[in-house]
């Protein structure tokens, strides 16, 4: 079966869906809405979100609802895509579908941790999980204590590496999150190989390969300068795969005695040969993490439409905007300047 023949139909489908993404000038127009009210008022006129958006009153709305209603919109699109895909396409799609798991489990651990009632929103998802996911959203839900969070993974693949975590006795909330990052990135890294071939493989070698050197990047600096890690303790947060970066060079990053000799050794890297001084700080580098990340997908997808480039690089934008849309309505709402805003809502 040739590309053409085995992507056309999905190919198809996701076009009509791009039309339907937000636009740079859409964005312009949001941030300069002077309340929530009016920012979601805009919003359901807005063929993507409108049908989501339509029940919530406007002045009543807080961010957990909105941040469902977007997230729900990102759930449809992403079982449209689904039902479009063919068994090779699902299986990638599934293996994918790791990253919506850990989400929702950093959400439902950030509650078992302080022990706070479940969300009644994050139940409104229970069925599309339940076509897609073994995680017990319920009882996850309902976890109150990190003992009662653990035992609702029973038997699903998170389980093992977050009870090992739980059971050294020592990991923090930071920990729990760094691990599921890490399970998500490495899983597909390491997996793509059984369930992709050819073009389809090098494409996701490609866009998830930057994101881990990146996010290496940016971690590694972090630990440096802020928090003053010691090796062991960044290496827990790195992500254990390479794709332009060598081992031994981040092992020279992490061994390094100071900002000034981290920042030289990142300077060395392919990164660093290519992009100077964006890797200077870690607002530059944040930056730099969403633009390589934004190029890459969008490059993949243009330059091979008929392949499995268009839906990995379709989730990632649709995710992407879900979250944009979220931090410009927080800015809206607790009165940043527009352009203010504009410098949050990168990545």
């Amino acid at each position: 079966m040739t590309k053409l023949s085995q992507y056309s139909g999905i190919a198809t489908k996701i076009r009509s869906m791009q039309s339907r993404l937000i636009t740079p000038n859409q964005y312009d127009t949001l941030r300069t809405m002077g309340s929530v009210s009016e920012a979601l008022t805009y919003l359901k006129q807005l063929p993507g979100y409108a049908p989501f958006l339509q029940d919530l009153e406007e002045s009543q709305a807080h961010r957990g609802q909105i941040e469902a209603m977007l997230t729900a919109s990102l759930y449809h699109d992403f079982s449209k895509l689904y039902r479009f895909a063919n068994m090779q396409q699902r299986k990638f799609m599934d293996f994918y579908f790791i990253h919506y798991e850990s989400v929702v489990l950093k959400d439902c651990l950030r509650r078992a941790y302080s022990g706070a009632d479940g969300d009644l929103q994050l139940l409104s998802f229970q069925h599309f999980f339940e076509q897609h996911s073994s995680l017990n959203l319920v009882r996850l839900n309902n976890s109150s204590t990190l003992e009662e969070f653990i035992r609702a993974l029973s038997g699903n693949t998170f389980y093992p590496v977050l009870r090992r975590a739980y059971e050294s006795g020592i990991a923090s909330l930071p920990d729990y999150e760094s691990i599921l990052d890490q399970f998500y990135f490495c899983t597909l890294w390491k997996e793509k190989r059984q369930i992709l071939k050819g073009l389809d493989q090098n494409i996701i070698t490609s866009t998830v390969g930057y994101r881990i050197d990146l996010l290496n990047l940016r971690w590694i600096y972090r630990a440096k300068k802020y928090y003053r890690m010691n090796a062991d303790m960044i290496y827990s947060m790195l992500i254990s795969c390479y794709y332009k970066i060598r081992p031994s060079q981040i092992q020279e990053m992490v061994a390094s005695s100071s900002i000034d000799e981290l920042l030289h050794l990142i300077h060395l890297t392919y990164y660093g040969q290519r992009y100077g001084e964006q890797l200077d700080d870690i607002h530059s580098m944040e930056l730099l993490y969403a633009q390589l990340t934004e190029k890459i997908y969008t490059v993949t997808s243009r330059n091979h439409p008929y392949s499995i480039a268009p839906i990995n690089s379709y989730l990632y934008f649709k995710e992407h905007e879900t979250r944009r849309l979220t931090t410009i309505i927080e800015g809206i709402r607790y009165g940043i300047s527009p352009d203010e805003i504009a410098s949050y809502a990168v990545n």
